[in-house]
């Protein structure tokens, strides 16, 4: 079962895999001519009241395959407003073919001819709410009829998430569906047929361009704040990570780090806000004021970059984690405690292989070999309680129910600090998202920053490198 959203997420992924919407469309209007033939015999009547969308658009391919059946084709609109290029090149291919064909430019003068099968394509699964003209009418006009619908992925009017129609829905027969079933057509009482189109199954497995659709489609979120509690022994970790949060959808990035680093933070650049406390590096006595700053202001959190392995610093860890009830990602050093913690937080961690089975995860020996032990990892992620993103040369991540891999990236990133740019960027986009996906975005946006610089960087790639590329990766790469 596919919810509507991650079925559109999955169409993005399956073009990136080299399967065309336009392939995936003949596919599915493929399906529906098999749907009619099962509903009436050749000679039948067939009338498709097609929408303006990709759903009109498989209906326009089904009628090529119905050769035999007195099929006529009423497009609701303009044939110029077709919404997409495969849509329109389908509709064209009527035109020439001298099918019936007509376009509905005023819903009051349209009539549904006498036929025997009515084809409803009017909205697919990516349109919910009440129906709007000339829908409206349309829908009205099939549900008077006596003839036998056939609704295209899900009937018009009905919610493919839940079953629910916000008013007036198209009463249909059968549902042919695409891929996979939706969790609302159980409810419905027409006859659903679930259609295999040629997605593959790693559109679904592999993290792909189709899962930045949330982010791309969405606005800006006001007030997102990454705050990253880092820097003791090392300082261009928490830098990385900081500034990565900002390249990723945060308006502001604080760093916590000790006095004596606290200068050189804020030396690597000018958008940070660097908080420091006493001391050379952390310890139990800060914890309270660093969780009481980050609760106050709903900050995602970012702990662990740069810290060390103190035994003090460690314990500030664990009391953090124990005292925290917000979102945070949990990197580096402080990964360790997070197995025997007790926390009300929101986490999500990101170990390489060596911090994965020190936290208690399977042990991989290789970096090539994350990717077949993901079923372990999912079981680990579902004992821990969070969300797991275990790097390697592929990414594995897992909330214990959902596991997805990530493959973008390249050879020049097994340089130090790509680990921090990854924590970071999960936690600029932590601050709008739901972890898992957070997650998902993340790593996949990660390594596809790096892809876009290999041209040019090869295996010379540095961390800071990564910085310029992620917004291009998010939001402007083309994949979409």
């Amino acid at each position: 079962m596919i919810s509507a959203d991650r079925m559109a997420q999955v169409d993005a992924n399956a073009a990136a895999l080299g399967v065309p919407r336009k392939q995936l469309m003949e596919s599915s209007g493929n399906a529906v001519a098999r749907e009619v033939r099962e509903a009436a015999d050749p000679g039948a009547r067939v009338a498709v009241v097609a929408g303006r969308g990709n759903n009109g658009g498989d209906a326009f391919v089904a009628v090529r395959f119905l050769e035999g059946y007195d099929t006529s084709v009423h497009l609701l609109g303009r044939e110029e407003t077709i919404a997409t290029d495969i849509a329109r090149e389908n509709w064209a291919a009527l035109e020439r073919g001298e099918y019936d064909v007509e376009t509905v430019g005023d819903s009051r003068d349209f009539e549904l001819p006498d036929c025997d099968v009515v084809v409803d394509a009017m909205l697919g699964t990516g349109v919910t709410g009440a129906l709007r003209e000339p829908e409206a009418t349309a829908a009205e006009r099939i549900n008077e009829s006596d003839a036998t619908v056939v609704a295209v992925d899900v009937p018009s009017g009905v919610n493919a998430d839940t079953g629910e129609a916000e008013g007036l829905a198209v009463e249909a027969d059968r549902v042919v569906t695409f891929h996979d079933t939706k969790p609302g057509l159980d409810d419905l009482d027409a006859e659903v047929t679930v259609a295999d189109i040629g997605i593959p199954a790693a559109a679904e497995r592999l993290v792909g361009p189709g899962d930045l659709r949330p982010v791309r489609r969405g606005a800006k979120a006001e007030d997102a704040r990454a705050y990253v509690i880092g820097g003791g022994p090392y300082t261009g970790a928490p830098a990385l990570a900081a500034q990565a949060a900002l390249r990723t959808g945060a308006d502001l990035s604080f760093v916590a780090a000790p006095d004596p680093v606290a200068p050189q933070i804020q030396g690597y650049a000018e958008d940070l806000i660097v908080q420091s406390y006493d001391g050379d590096h952390l310890s139990p006595e800060q914890v309270s004021d660093l969780v009481d700053t980050a609760e106050h202001y709903d900050d995602v959190v970012v702990l662990g970059p740069g810290l060390g392995s103190a035994d003090e610093t460690v314990e500030a860890a664990r009391r953090f984690l124990a005292a925290f009830s917000g979102k945070a990602v949990v990197d580096a050093d402080a990964l360790e405690v997070v197995p025997e913690v007790d926390t009300d937080a929101t986490l999500v961690c990101t170990p390489n292989r060596k911090e994965l089975a020190k936290m208690g995860g399977p042990e991989v020996e290789t970096a090539d070999g994350l990717r077949e032990r993901a079923d372990e990892i999912a079981d680990f992620a579902a004992d821990l309680g969070h969300v797991v993103v275990a790097k390697a040369e592929d990414d594995v991540i897992t909330d214990g129910e959902r596991t997805r891999v990530s493959t973008a990236g390249t050879s020049g990133m097994s340089v130090g600090g790509t680990g921090d740019t990854l924590a970071g960027a999960t936690a600029g986009l932590l601050a709008t998202h739901e972890p898992f996906q957070s997650a998902c975005m993340a790593a996949y946006v990660n390594g596809r920053a790096g892809e876009l610089l290999d041209e040019d960087r090869h295996d010379g790639l540095l961390a800071s490198d990564l910085l310029d590329a992620l917004p291009r990766a998010l939001w402007g790469d083309d994949d979409e």
